[in-house]
């Protein structure tokens, strides 16, 4: 996550961080559905006002890191080198995310998301806006020569690869498989493919 600069902004983080904190540990203990945003709230030792400045959803509160990690999809297009190749800046933005996906202690929390309707809808919703904002980045790669369609559709992939490669039994290996197979279509997407 991005540190912040001021002072305001640094209690601002850390209020956040401690709602967040908080919620995931009552999630865990007592189960999702089990907790609401009153007891959240209370237990964090804030307003209910304040935890809907910070967060705009009950399952937002699980999420918390969504932002930011569609920030570092975006800018692992925006900010590489320039000739730096898209895909393989995108492979090691994913590798780092699938790192922090299954961290030890993760496990719990992806099981809690399985677990729960409300939590699978919210992720997959996350992950179509994340495949959004990352296709807005990658048709916006001043070296782009594939079509708008194969843009938003590798982002598709980008974001796929992650979910599938945080639930495969070696993460870091089905990263680089799937990669694989998406620097294949990318290619074949290449105007100089097509006739």
């Amino acid at each position: 996550m991005t540190v912040p600069s001021g002072r305001r902004e640094r209690k601002k983080a850390a209020t956040r961080q401690k709602i967040a904190d908080t919620a995931l540990r009552l999630f865990l203990e007592r189960g999702y559905d089990a907790v609401g945003i009153r007891e959240v709230a209370a237990e964090a030792d804030v307003a209910v006002t304040t935890l809907f400045s910070h967060f705009a959803s009950k399952e937002a509160l699980v999420f918390e890191q969504d932002q930011d990690f569609e920030r570092r999809l975006a800018q692992a297009v925006t900010d590489r080198a320039p000739d730096e190749p898209l895909l393989p800046a995108l492979r090691r933005e994913v590798h780092a995310l699938v790192r922090h996906c299954t961290a030890d202690g993760a496990a719990p929390i992806w099981h809690m998301i399985e677990g729960s309707p409300a939590l699978r809808e919210y992720e997959e919703s996350m992950r179509l806006r994340h495949a959004e904002s990352l296709a807005t980045a990658i048709a916006a790669d001043p070296g782009r020569s594939q079509t708008t369609t194969a843009c938003r559709t590798i982002a598709r992939f980008v974001i796929d690869a992650y979910a599938l490669a945080r639930e495969a039994a070696e993460p870091e290996a089905a990263v680089d498989e799937i990669f694989r197979m998406i620097e294949a279509a990318w290619e074949v997407a290449s105007p100089s493919r097509r006739t």
